[in-house]
C-alpha cells in the first residue's frame, strides 16, 4: 500500500491548534455580529492555520511548537 508524502510539515502543537481555532471562531463570530466583515475575514486565518497545523510565519524564524518534531 502506497503512502502519500507529507508536503507541509506540522509546526503547530496540539494546544496551540485548539486555541487558534477557538480564537478564530470567536473573531469570526464577533466580526459578523458587529457588522465588521474585515474582522470576520481575519478570523479565518487562525482557523485555517489551526486546522492545517502549519503556520507560514513560523518558517523564517524556525519556530515549531509541535513536540513531535
Amino acid at each position: 500500500m502506497a503512502t502519500t508524502p507529507k508536503t507541509m510539515p506540522t509546526n503547530i502543537g496540539g494546544i496551540e491548534r485548539m486555541l487558534r481555532i477557538v480564537a478564530g471562531i470567536a473573531i469570526l463570530y464577533i466580526g459578523m455580529g458587529m457588522g465588521m466583515p474585515l474582522w470576520a475575514w481575519i478570523g479565518v486565518i487562525p482557523i485555517l492555520t489551526g486546522s492545517l497545523g502549519w503556520c507560514p510565519l513560523y518558517l523564517p524564524f524556525g519556530i515549531s511548537t509541535n513536540k513531535g518534531q
